[in-house]
């Protein structure tokens, strides 16, 4: 691995979508490795001895092994200073820290417990009850973002940063959650717009 280098361990449609992006936003040098979830290919001896968590996204750096996507957001947006994908000010980075680990430690958490409510609970009843409330904590979640957040064009209002990358990635798994996206207009407009760009779409390619 040369100096520049990283290389971004992912699987599609999972929130190192999110981390994907920001590297291309950045114009990183990286190699990017996909993980097949259907095979369990997580769980091998060969990717945990990366990231003995099972899960993705992980960054394999110079310095070690980087994981948790607000982490890894926050990384690219120090390391690639110059593309500016975060405040500078200790406030607006503050700012940038608190959407994205909304995202991770509520909203990512309330989407989990319809394909891995075997995380919380054993009894297929109490599966189920926890599945018929992700789209009522959904909504709610999203109502939020669309109320407190989105004042300009993007997140943190004018200036692109890594946060948007990371609400489109999860405003991806609405509809599989069964909530239309079209009733929060402005993440909805946001979603479009992100859909647009081209370092978006070299991620999604």
């Amino acid at each position: 691995m040369t100096q520049e280098s990283l290389t971004l361990y992912y699987a599609p449609g999972s929130c190192a979508q999110a981390v994907h992006i920001a590297l291309e936003e950045a114009n990183a040098r990286y190699e990017a490795k996909r993980l097949d979830f259907a095979s369990q290919q997580q769980r091998s001896p060969e990717y945990l001895a990366i990231n003995p968590k099972g899960r993705v996204p992980a960054l394999v750096t110079q310095e070690g092994v980087l994981t948790e996507a607000p982490a890894l957001l926050a990384y690219i947006a120090q390391r690639y200073a110059d593309a500016k994908l975060a405040p500078t000010d200790a406030f607006g980075f503050a700012r940038m820290q608190e959407f994205n680990n909304y995202l991770a430690s509520t909203v990512h958490v309330n989407h989990a417990h319809r394909p891995r409510a075997v995380r919380w609970a054993d009894e297929p009843e109490a599966q189920a009850a926890m599945q018929r409330k992700v789209p009522a904590n959904m909504t709610d979640n999203f109502t939020y973002i669309e109320k407190q957040y989105l004042n300009g064009p993007w997140v943190l209002g004018d200036q692109y940063s890594v946060c948007d990358p990371y609400l489109f990635t999860v405003a991806g798994w609405l509809k599989s959650d069964g909530v239309d996206i079209a009733q929060f207009p402005k993440v909805n407009d946001h979603f479009k717009r992100m859909s647009e760009r081209e370092a978006v779409k070299r991620a999604l390619a």
